[in-house]
């Protein structure tokens, strides 16, 4: 398997969108209701297309001996105050964060569950702490999908508190903040 990591690019959304439907019916039904995954497809998840704007948002492909690539995983990070949502998402905070003083984001991670278990998250993620160190960001945060939690986990960070973000029909979505500095 070869997996190559590369920046989101604006023609990518339509098999981001895909992806991200794939990977949360896939992988989180076990700590979400078929409600709550629903909901959140339509409100909180998708694809965030200020990350692709700010060259922030990771693309993994896996590359066929062909040449032929297939989107596998997606994931990035941000120098903006919103902790989670995509374009849909109505708590949207786009004000720039001060490298000095606040957490760089860990934003919209998801894996197809056909490839998932095979290091692409991690890859995904060590681009997207090495890209933020080196604008100037000490410390990350993300929200945590309980799916994600233990992966993140592993990966050094630790929960901050638990937060419920609203879906349609008074609904929420249970999250973890998480945060990881160096």
């Amino acid at each position: 398997m070869k997996i190559r990591i590369r920046l989101a690019e604006a023609s990518d959304i339509r098999s981001l969108r895909e992806l991200i439907e794939a990977s949360v019916r896939g992988l989180q039904a076990g700590d979400y209701s078929a409600a709550q995954l629903e909901s959140a497809l339509r409100t909180v998840y998708g694809v965030d297309t200020q990350l692709i704007s700010d060259g922030t948002y990771f693309a993994a492909e896996e590359i066929a001996a062909s040449g032929t690539a297939l989107l596998v995983g997606c994931g990035g990070w941000s120098k903006r105050k919103t902790l989670f949502g995509g374009d849909q998402f109505a708590g949207r905070e786009d004000s720039l964060l001060d490298p000095a003083r606040d957490a760089a984001k860990i934003r919209a991670f998801f894996v197809h569950p056909e490839w998932a278990r095979r290091g692409i998250g991690g890859m995904i993620l060590e681009a997207c702490e090495a890209a933020a160190r080196a604008a100037g960001f000490r410390r990350l945060e993300m929200g945590a999908t309980l799916t994600g939690v233990p992966f993140y986990r592993a990966k050094g960070y630790v929960e901050l508190e638990a937060v419920d973000a609203p879906l349609e029909d008074g609904l929420t979505l249970p999250i973890v903040r998480m945060g990881k500095g160096w």
